[in-house]
């Protein structure tokens, strides 16, 4: 099995920047191809970006698309999502998840997730 924890979120104003850190352990990390979903309260999670297993191949949601960026290092077992010009709307529970198999558009399939990190963007 895999397992993966969430760090680095926290409290920010609208326009700023926060980078949060997925780190695996208990298998080979570079098997998996990896994702961050988020969710906010009330509403049903949402995806926000995959990468594949040697980070080759990446996508991200067009909410997002232009102000995050998905990343990992397989050295050191981490994946990252650097977040900019984050707005209120992107506050949310980050969960990450990883993904046997080929790299593809299907934002399901991931059987194994993080407990998550909260994020909040306010002023």
């Amino acid at each position: 099995q895999i397992q993966l924890v969430e760090s680095g979120g926290g409290l920010l104003q609208p326009g700023g920047s926060l980078s949060l850190s997925c780190t695996a352990s208990g298998t080979t990390f570079s098997n998996y191809n990896m994702g961050w979903f988020r969710q906010a309260p009330g509403k049903e999670r949402e995806f926000v970006a995959a990468i594949s297993w040697n980070g080759g191949l990446s996508r991200s949601a067009d909410s997002v698309k232009g102000r995050f960026t998905i990343s990992r290092d397989n050295t050191k077992n981490t994946m990252y999502l650097q977040m900019n010009s984050m707005k209120p709307g992107d506050t949310a529970v980050y969960y990450c998840a990883a993904k046997q198999g080929l790299f593809t558009n299907s934002n399901s399939g991931y059987g194994n997730w993080g407990l998550g990190t909260q994020v909040t963007v306010s002023s």
